[in-house]
């Protein structure tokens, strides 16, 4: 067991594990801590607690001390440079005519050099660059290309669901994510609502993917014919989560359609699959009627 707290680095938004040792720390407090920058400021957001070592997200992070008064106003000079870095380098990147986006300039707490963070639709050639800022800031320049994902993790922002962003929050990488996803979870199609902050398709189709998938290979599929109390019917629409099928009966001379469960109906033919319950003599499938064909020429 360790005793760990979750931190926020500055210049961050999601949270990360870092060893509280034997300091005493409450949420708001500030410390000093070791990433692969070099130092960086850091606020404590909840309360130490204990986690055994063999469920630890990744490794956390190692507190060097608690901040004090000297730290509180080297950082509050390092913030008010860095805004003052990031204004002096987007009117170089115009003065290059470079076509790339400047999203945020850090330093860290050590002062050590100075990142600028961008994005851009392509590979960008920003020697000159380099050496302009290193000339203007005489410090090591470093330039590093984000996406458009990793962008809105950095910015923050709440999602569609009303809660904190994913990217900002709690995810480490970013999986692959398709529209296919949006057409298995039977999601509208408008790109405003599959979409985050970000522009790209919600990281959170991954979530339930396989969900979906599981109950789609169970389910059968729309158009399919079942038999419900004597009666057939057809799918005209099926709810994945609730494993409900909404059914339409002909019946004397208007159409009812009822919600049912997919364990009380019988499914006579799924068109999806081309099977069919082979007890019940279905005529739907189309290697049932060969079947059946064969039989009567016999």
């Amino acid at each position: 067991m360790k005793d760990l707290v979750n931190i926020q680095l500055h210049g961050q938004s999601r949270y990360y594990q870092a060893d509280a040792r034997d300091l005493v720390l409450q949420q708001g407090s500030n410390v000093i801590v070791e990433d692969d920058n070099g130092q960086a400021f850091a606020e404590v957001m909840d309360p130490p607690y204990k986690l055994p070592k063999a469920i630890y997200q990744e490794e956390p992070l190692q507190i060097i001390r608690e901040a004090n008064e000297e730290d509180l106003k080297h950082f509050e000079e390092n913030s008010i440079q860095e805004t003052d870095a990031l204004t002096i380098a987007k009117e170089r990147v115009a003065n290059h005519g470079l076509e790339m986006n400047l999203v945020s300039a850090y330093l860290p707490f050590d002062n050590n050099k100075l990142l600028f963070y961008f994005t851009a639709d392509g590979r960008i050639d920003f020697r000159e660059l380099v050496r302009d800022l290193a000339s203007i800031f005489h410090t090591r320049i470093e330039l590093r290309q984000i996406g458009v994902r990793d962008e809105a993790g950095m910015i923050g922002g709440l999602g569609v669901c009303g809660r904190e962003l994913c990217c900002a929050s709690f995810l480490h990488d970013f999986q692959p994510v398709s529209i296919r996803m949006a057409k298995d979870q039977n999601l509208s199609m408008n790109p405003s609502k599959i979409s985050g902050s970000c522009g790209r398709l919600l990281c959170c189709l991954n979530y339930e993917q396989e969900a979906y998938v599981n109950a789609a290979e169970r389910l059968p599929a729309r158009n399919s014919k079942i038999r419900y109390k004597g009666e057939v019917g057809t799918v005209e629409s099926v709810n994945l989560l609730k494993e409900t099928l909404q059914v339409r009966f002909e019946r004397e001379d208007e159409a009812e359609r009822i919600e049912l469960k997919v364990s009380e109906v019988r499914v006579l033919h799924d068109p999806s699959r081309k099977k069919c319950d082979q007890n019940e003599g279905c005529t739907a499938c189309p290697s049932q009627n060969k079947q059946q064909q064969k039989s009567g020429q016999d």
